[in-house]
């Protein structure tokens, strides 16, 4: 099994590490994602060629939330997810629960809804409620 590498004047190219530790599928996604401003090394956007170190703080925005990354160390190539974790320390903040929607959940045992009850929870939820039109034909 290949080991970590975690000599202090070892250098990888961003979208490398990005790539090697699993946090983009494809080195592609990972060199996108710097081109388009989504990186950052120590508070700076960086270009995908650009050469980090241990110690240094990556901030990636994806899917509509920012991610926080402390390097700790560098493997040459994408590998199991198990060695992978121990490249970085995560320092993403856990996420502010009140910005989670609130999900109605009935009791178990209860079946399907009554015609009743979808009346009530569209009468409830409003517009967000109505079920979108299906895949019909027009002719």
């Amino acid at each position: 099994m290949t080991e970590i590498d975690r000599t202090p004047t070892k250098h990888m190219r961003i979208d490398v590490w990005l790539w090697a530790t699993r946090m983009f599928k494809t080195r592609n996604l990972a060199t996108q994602a710097c081109r388009g401003g989504h990186v950052q090394v120590d508070g700076q956007r960086v270009k995908a060629a650009q050469k980090v170190s241990i110690g240094q703080e990556v901030r990636v925005r994806k899917a509509g939330s920012e991610f926080t990354w402390k390097i700790t160390g560098f493997i040459p190539t994408r590998m199991q997810a198990s060695v992978a974790v121990r490249c970085y320390e995560d320092l993403t903040p856990p996420p502010d629960p009140a910005l989670r929607g609130f999900v109605p959940r009935r009791d178990k045992g209860l079946g399907r809804p009554t015609k009743k009850d979808r009346r009530e929870m569209e009468k409830f939820l409003g517009d967000m409620a109505k079920p979108q039109s299906r895949n019909r034909r027009r002719d």
